[in-house]
């Protein structure tokens, strides 16, 4: 008898935590906005972080098109305001998720396929060679953009959503986070000196300060840490730290040599077509419509855990579909406007809303408003486009990171005392790391890629699919939910699928109609269900 009048508390001490279906602990939801002040400043906030992506990319195509800095600062000033016009769509007629729609990574092999192209070797002037070339890239991707519309609009990716579950998602948002491992430290380590500080400030002042009760530094713990590192970077820069270090090091390191600024005009404002019109080519449009369905896997994984960080409820398959199409719009506007990219929606700023705990729509769209005023305003633009990479880099291991744990968030649903649930997400999660670990290393040595026929378009087309983590991964647990012992009658609920089931149907839960209802003049036009 001996302890037994503190047995039921120590019952209750050991249960296991309930499962939420929307997350806890999030200051402000989708629906509900901070005050303006602080909207203001977490907008800002989020197109700091956007901005990394925006410059990258655009600085590992445009040379290999022939572009110089000129080019470079038009490319990144279109990719700004395509993205703020895209993440208000999508805000607005989209999922209603507060994502930013900005650059996808998965177009990047079918854009320096067509860069490389021998057709272009004909132009010897480099900024006719660049016109060329984006106006090829120009029609592909538009092109590109009708595989995401059909497959959103028509209701594809509405199939999709019914057979998806906690099981499945577990490894697509996982991926979605851990797939971009290549951008956090190894291109932080291109400059340890300012990547390395970047990295322990922002862990430090958005952590640490918690226990202090100063939840104002972790809110805005970016702000803080970018503005630290880089006022210590323009001190070694001017100190002539990078004198004689080598030519690579100092492009990572030194803030001087983005030449972003001295060729930015002070206003320009993109135009559809900027750079002639489209050219068509059926092998780069096959490799880029490859691309666009990996963004739409990438993206749905982004989703979900936006809408996870937001504290909203699952999302309903019919939204899902809705914001892949205007995801393929999104696209299409990258296409006429002249980006060297397909739109996605952004793992990192998924990641800072899970780092503020402030998932507010109005935050978002303010951060679009950004990205458009300061497309416009070049030289404002470009100052803030000069941070040095691994500054970016450094917030990316934190960022990406907060996406991979919202899909193991997911593992609550699931029967984790179940071989098959075991099985199923440790296979996923393997497979989709080394499967693309092979096939970029294999390119990388052989200078092709393992599929190599005379197709250069097909060849692109298996490369793209399966550099993608997220893509493999989704691949390997969907189709191994959907088969791996369905019969048995515990399968259905060891895969959580019983959690999801009153979320399928857009009007079942009237939380659901919170969250992703259009606005009231809209609805008639474009239709949740």
């Amino acid at each position: 008898m001996a302890g037994g009048g503190g047995g039921p508390q120590k019952a209750d001490e050991f249960q296991p935590h309930p499962i939420k279906d929307q997350l806890p602990g999030v200051d402000f939801c989708v629906t509900s906005p901070p005050p303006w002040p602080e909207a203001i400043l977490l907008g800002f906030q989020h197109f700091i972080v956007m901005l990394g992506t925006t410059v990258f990319i655009p600085t590992l195509l445009v040379p290999l098109m022939g572009g110089g800095d000129v080019e470079k600062a038009e490319v990144i000033e279109t990719f700004l305001f395509v993205a703020g016009i895209n993440t208000l769509l999508q805000t607005w007629l989209g999922t209603r998720l507060p994502v930013v729609m900005g650059a996808s990574y998965a177009f990047i092999i079918p854009a320096v396929s067509i860069a490389l192209s021998r057709r272009f070797d004909v132009y010897v002037d480099p900024h006719r060679r660049f016109k060329e070339t984006m106006r090829a890239m120009q029609g592909a991707i538009a092109v590109a953009s009708f595989i995401q519309m059909i497959f959103g609009f028509l209701g594809f990716v509405r199939i999709f959503g019914r057979y998806l579950c906690p099981l499945s998602a577990v490894p697509l948002v996982t991926l979605t986070g851990l797939g971009f491992f290549a951008f956090g430290f190894p291109q932080l380590a291109n400059c340890v000196e300012i990547g390395l500080p970047a990295l322990i400030l922002v862990v430090f002042i958005s952590q640490y300060p918690m226990k202090l009760k100063l939840p104002i530094f972790g809110r805005f713990a970016i702000l803080f840490s970018v503005a630290i590192v880089w006022i210590y970077a323009e001190v070694l820069t001017a100190a002539g730290a990078y004198k004689r270090r080598p030519y690579t090091t100092q492009t990572s390191c030194r803030t001087d040599r983005s030449g972003l600024i001295s060729a930015s005009p002070w206003i320009r404002i993109p135009y559809p077509f900027q750079w002639g019109h489209p050219d068509f080519n059926a092998g780069d449009t096959f490799a880029m419509m490859a691309a666009a369905l990996v963004a739409i896997i990438e993206s749905t994984g982004t989703f979900i855990a936006a809408s996870r960080y937001g504290s909203a409820t699952p999302i309903p398959p019919s939204v899902l579909s809705r914001g892949v199409g205007w995801l393929g719009v999104s696209t299409f506007l990258d296409g006429i406007f002249g980006s060297v990219s397909g739109s996605s929606a952004s793992v990192e700023n998924a990641g800072l809303l899970g780092m503020t705990r402030i998932g507010s729509r109005r935050v978002i769209q303010v951060s679009a408003a950004f990205m458009l005023f300061f497309s416009v305003l070049g030289k404002f633009g470009a100052f803030l486009a000069s941070i040095p990479l691994p500054i970016f880099a450094a917030l990316y291991c934190v960022l990406f990171a907060y996406v991979a744990s919202a899909g193991l968030g997911f593992l609550q649903f699931c029967n984790l005392n179940s071989f098959r649930t075991k099985f199923i997400v440790g296979f996923s999660l393997f497979m989709g790391l080394s499967v693309t670990e092979f096939f970029p290393e294999y390119l990388l040595i052989s200078d092709r890629g393992p599929v190599h026929t005379r197709s250069i378009w097909f060849n692109n087309i298996v490369q793209v699919i399966f550099s993608s983590p997220a893509t493999v991964g989704i691949i390997v647990a969907f189709l191994l939910d959907l088969t791996v012992s369905r019969g048995h009658s515990a399968t259905r609920r060891d895969s959580g699928r019983h959690w999801w089931e009153k979320f399928q149907n857009f009007n079942t839960d009237t939380r659901s109609e919170e969250f992703y209802s259009l606005p009231y003049n809209l609805n008639r036009h474009f239709p949740s269900v």
